[in-house]
């Protein structure tokens, strides 16, 4: 095998393991019911990605269950039949190429929102550090074809949002990486629940946009370790 043969095989392998572990994450913040839900990874330089079989169980999840595609959504490697949402996965990689990961669930509470059609309106520091600004909707969408990537593309490339809900079914999200895209998900449940629970009492009560900007710029920029 040639240095960059050995290079892309290597590089695979690593998004292999990295989508199969990052699918316990779904599992350990109930993300997911049954075998709902799904993780993808963006393998560096290659046009290609992983993503999880259809239709199993999450623990017979392993790296060599993981599905290796083409940016069409075609079956490069694997032996089982990839996610039902692969064609919108690879609709977001095409579309939108700083895109490293994808993830799908259909958390409870927002999936509720997606269920009313009704964007989480920003009124926790967490969102605005998380989101930049409120969740948004996207429109419905069959399961199937990549009209729900064509969906997920067309409302966040107006927003600073890396989740979006979609009318009627549940959350996709983005991220630089697979690890990202699923922490915007565990973020997305976490506030579309707070916010829920803040109607039960009353309005909320909206956060400027500046400070919003504020907060964002933060958390984006300065926060953590670098």
């Amino acid at each position: 095998m040639t240095t960059a043969g050995s290079a892309r095989a290597a590089a695979i392998e690593a998004v292999r393991h990295e989508v199969s572990e990052l699918h316990a994450e779904l599992v350990r913040y109930n993300l997911v019911a049954w075998t709902a839900g799904n993780v993808s990874g963006r393998v560096p330089g290659a046009g290609l990605f992983i993503i999880k079989p259809s239709g199993v169980d999450y623990d017979e999840i392993a790296p060599d269950t993981m599905i290796l595609c083409d940016l069409d959504g075609n079956v490069v490697e694997g032996d089982l039949s990839p996610s039902s949402d692969t064609a919108a996965h690879a609709y977001v990689y095409r579309a939108m190429p700083e895109v490293g990961g994808v993830v799908h669930t259909h958390s409870p509470y927002a999936s509720a929102w997606a269920a009313r059609g009704e964007p989480v309106p920003c009124v926790l520091t967490a969102m605005a550090d998380e989101f930049g600004g409120e969740i948004p909707i996207g429109p419905f969408a069959l399961i199937g074809s990549d009209d729900i990537g064509k969906g997920i593309v067309a409302t966040l490339r107006g927003s600073r949002s890396p989740a979006v809900l979609m009318r009627n079914h549940g959350v996709f999200t983005i991220g630089r990486t697979a690890r990202a895209a699923v922490k915007a998900a565990v973020m997305c449940e976490d506030v579309a629940r707070t916010v829920h629970l803040t109607r039960q009492l009353g309005d909320p009560q909206p956060i400027a946009r500046a400070d919003v900007d504020r907060l964002y710029d933060r958390y984006q920029n300065v926060y953590g370790q670098r």
